[in-house]
């Protein structure tokens, strides 16, 4: 049921006949391939947020302003992973046929299979923009087809050649690159060029995937799988703003927190406020 949460983002507490974007959590961590605690990601960005403010010096918006509606987490079998994602996929169905845009708090980064597919169902042309550490373009992880390391693989067996366009990638198998050059738009490190990706995109449907791992861990280490040379707080705040302002978003998701391996609280700090600017700029 999309109804508001007891808990929410901040003020996302608009009715759901006046929301035009539906936050949902999906706690899940089950094929985590290193250190597991993203299931924890989601509550922890909503229980954290008011640590920040509603309002964004950066854009001069306020969340009291926005028609966004936090309905709460998802309650997920961890010890089924298809089943989970069809739970996912069905939540992300029920908002879009709400009208709604779904905005998917993880977890780990296997959850947004479950909502690109609900996505590509309704928009079959539609164009994953994704941010990450890792390419996620393996075919399969120690025999497991359904893992946080394939899940851009996953996506392109439905999307094809031409509609996956990945930034900041530093890590993967060598196979991994090589598959990125025959069949999606890879930019290795930073988000050169993304200007020109969304002018390509213009008036097409977007689903935006954004792994937080894509930060350098010196700023963000609560994540399960670091990877050194990532970019910065404001480097991504950027990017990820102008996607959301420039991009036909007809779907997104941030994922990849793990508040148990930073006791500091600054990683989920910076989701909050990734989160937040995202909302803003949608």
């Amino acid at each position: 049921m999309l109804n508001m949460n007891t808990e929410t983002f901040l003020c996302c507490d608009t009715p759901l006949s006046e929301a035009q974007t539906i936050l949902f959590g999906a706690p899940f961590d089950s094929t985590t391939s290193y250190r597991p605690g993203t299931r924890f990601g989601s509550s922890a960005i909503r229980r954290e947020s008011f640590g920040i403010e509603s309002y964004s010096p950066y854009q001069d918006r306020d969340l009291e302003d926005a028609f966004v509606l936090d309905c709460g987490d998802l309650e997920l079998c961890l010890g089924d992973t298809p089943f989970a994602l069809k739970q996912i996929e069905l939540r992300t169905a029920e908002v879009m046929d709400a009208e709604k845009r779904p905005f998917m708090l993880g977890g780990e980064h296997l959850v947004t299979l479950g909502a690109f597919r609900a996505v590509h169902a309704r928009y079959p042309d539609v164009h994953i923009i994704h941010f990450d550490a890792h390419a996620d373009l393996r075919d399969d992880y120690l025999g497991a087809k359904l893992s946080h390391a394939c899940v851009l693989r996953r996506c392109h067996e439905l999307t094809g050649d031409g509609h996956i366009f990945q930034f900041g990638i530093r890590s993967g198998e060598r196979a991994e690159f090589l598959f990125a050059q025959a069949h999606t738009s890879m930019q290795r490190f930073s988000f050169e060029g993304l200007r020109k990706t969304l002018d390509l995109l213009s008036g097409k449907p977007v689903y935006f995937t954004l792994d937080l791992d894509v930060l350098d861990p010196s700023v963000f280490p609560g994540t399960g799988t670091p990877e050194p040379g990532g970019v910065s707080f404001d480097m991504l705040r950027e990017a990820a703003t102008l996607v959301c302002q420039k991009a036909d978003i007809v779907g997104c998701d941030v994922n990849e927190l793990s508040p148990p391996y930073d006791p500091s609280g600054i990683s989920t700090m910076a989701a909050c406020k990734i989160v937040r600017e995202m909302l803003l700029a949608l």
